[in-house]
């Protein structure tokens, strides 16, 4: 083999090997692009959830979300009676507001953390009504809030992500 057709080999591997970089650098932006769009889905997705929650006992009034409460906690053991007109004024209020500012991914981290201590007060007293199921689907909620706080680099499309521009 001519030292020119050695020449002209080496040329083509060093050729084939940047277009199979820049292919695996493409694919890897796709699959960044991917995951900041499903992140963003499921952050937004998870505040609407929420705000509507808060929304829906907002709607309902006090009253009718005071006559559930102590239903649902006539049962329980551990909850003195007289915090639950404090907890039914404050969690459709916060519930709101932790909701929408997700979902516009406002404070994310603030947000996220909140709404974690709020599950996690949540799951207390869902334990202790001894309601075996809602605290199994209460720990989805956790996990969601685990994984949006947890990924929160991918957190590119949001108010946050604009406000750092």
């Amino acid at each position: 083999m001519s030292a020119s057709a050695g020449a002209a080999n080496v040329s083509g591997l060093k050729d084939a090997a940047v277009r199979s970089k820049s292919v695996t650098a493409d694919a890897a932006g796709v699959r960044t692009a991917d995951l900041t769009v499903a992140y963003t889905v499921l952050r937004m997705s998870l505040g609407m959830n929420i705000a509507l929650h808060g929304v829906s006992r907002l709607y309902a009034g006090h009253a009718a979300f005071m006559a559930y409460l102590n239903h649902y906690f006539e049962h329980a053991f551990a909850i003195p009676k007289s915090m639950l007109p404090a907890f039914g004024y404050a969690l459709p209020p916060v519930e709101t507001t932790l909701g929408f500012l997700l979902f516009f991914g406002l404070f994310t981290r603030f947000t996220l953390i909140a709404g974690s201590l709020a599950m996690l007060c949540l799951v207390i007293g869902t334990n202790l009504a001894q309601d075996w199921v809602v605290s199994g689907l209460q720990l989805i909620y956790c996990f969601l809030y685990y994984y949006l706080l947890v990924h929160r680099d991918q957190n590119v499309y949001s108010v946050d992500a604009l406000w750092q521009r």
